[in-house]
């Protein structure tokens, strides 16, 4: 495509022995396209990587992009138990979705973002869902895939007691999706001490950790996040 000029790319990759990185980028694409100078991508690469001692920080994907002269970048790492998945994209993040993201993200705002999809096997403490709010303003559709506890033993009781974190709120959610989470998620989420969800009408849940965490749908507290869920 040699005489391309402008290009946005999205998309995701699995099964391959490599994140993709700006080296790559740079010597399987930029290349072969000289008029290029208009370039709007996210890729996210999805690879096995069962050998601690060989992973990637995103400093060390930065470095890639660095060395090609490619600055308005950013990108997320986030290791599972036997994968890496590696998000890099250009700035301003230009879609409406991001998916797979973890703990960790940069500090910008995605304002173009209304779909979500985080997934770890390190617990989202309270502090995370404020993270979300702030980055992602225009957030529509949120799911949620988390098996680890917020709480060690004995934490949650001093947590709930101090009353001192921030409720988090989410004006524009109409979509949550927290079928495959710890039943501590769903509490954060439907319990209005900790989050506002004003806009909330479709919710997707495990039934058992539903009735339990409202108990047996008489909790007060859990009442006005499900007041437009049909």
């Amino acid at each position: 495509m040699s005489h391309l000029e402008e290009l946005t790319l999205n998309i995701s990759i699995e099964n391959r022995a490599t994140f993709v990185d700006g080296t790559h980028l740079h010597n399987e694409i930029l290349i072969h396209m000289p008029q290029l100078h208009t370039f709007i991508f996210h890729i996210s690469t999805d690879v096995d990587t069962a050998d601690a001692d060989h992973r990637l920080s995103y400093d060390d994907i930065q470095q890639t992009f660095n060395k090609v002269g490619y600055q308005q970048v950013a990108g997320i790492i986030k290791y599972g138990i036997d994968n890496g998945i590696c998000h890099v994209f250009s700035l301003l993040f230009s879609f409406d979705r991001l998916e797979r993201t973890g703990n960790t993200f940069p500090t910008i705002v995605f304002n173009y973002v209304t779909r979500l999809m985080a997934h770890d096997i390190v617990a989202f403490k309270h502090e995370f869902f404020i993270r979300v709010a702030r980055s992602f303003p225009l957030l529509k559709n949120f799911e949620v895939v988390n098996f680890t506890s917020q709480f060690w033993d004995g934490e949650k009781m001093v947590f709930d007691d101090t009353q001192s974190y921030s409720v988090v709120e989410y004006p524009h959610l109409t979509s949550l999706d927290i079928r495959s989470v710890d039943s501590d998620y769903v509490d954060q989420f439907l319990n209005m001490t900790k989050t506002y969800l004003p806009c909330l009408t479709t919710l997707k849940v495990d039934y058992n950790q539903l009735a339990r965490e409202t108990e047996n749908f008489t909790r007060e507290a859990t009442r006005l996040n499900c007041a437009k869920v049909k």
